[in-house]
């Protein structure tokens, strides 16, 4: 099935979809409040975002962030709507975005910021946990700062 799997760069007619998926995750993986930070991140704060679509619909995102003079990469804004989840689709968009970070000279850490309802798939795919923080991005969510 994920054969058919496309990656590609974030274009501004993909936002909709995405935050229509998003809502989908909602509350299962997201905080409702998320959802205008998602907006605003849309329109004010990609470096590198990625679409992933699967016989040309698109079934989820997730995008690049760097900090400390691109030294350090951070997978940010992850998700795949929940009838594609459980399909491999995450683990090839996060492997992308790993190639990728890897091909920049100047990266030397790859870091994710996740919830608890997220980070044992971040912890299966290499990550390690570095930081905790009770009800970061609201109450009942959590931050997992992994890196790997």
């Amino acid at each position: 099935m994920i054969e058919h799997l496309k990656i590609r760069q974030y274009q501004l007619e993909d936002k909709e979809i995405l935050l229509d998926i998003l809502k989908l995750n909602v509350p299962n993986y997201f905080a409702p409040s998320e959802i205008d930070d998602l907006e605003s991140y849309l329109d004010n704060e990609i470096e590198h975002y990625f679409v992933a679509e699967l016989n040309s619909k698109i079934v989820g995102a997730g995008g690049i962030n760097f900090e400390n003079n691109y030294t350090i990469g951070k997978i940010s804004w992850d998700f795949i709507a929940p009838d594609f989840q459980g399909k491999g689709i995450g683990q090839k968009l996060l492997a992308h975005r790993i190639n990728f970070l890897k091909s920049i000279p100047s990266v030397e850490n790859v870091l994710v910021r996740t919830s608890q309802h997220a980070y044992k798939f971040y912890e299966k795919n290499g990550f390690v946990l570095k930081e905790f923080q009770k009800d970061y991005w609201a109450p009942g969510f959590d931050l997992y700062k992994m890196v790997i």
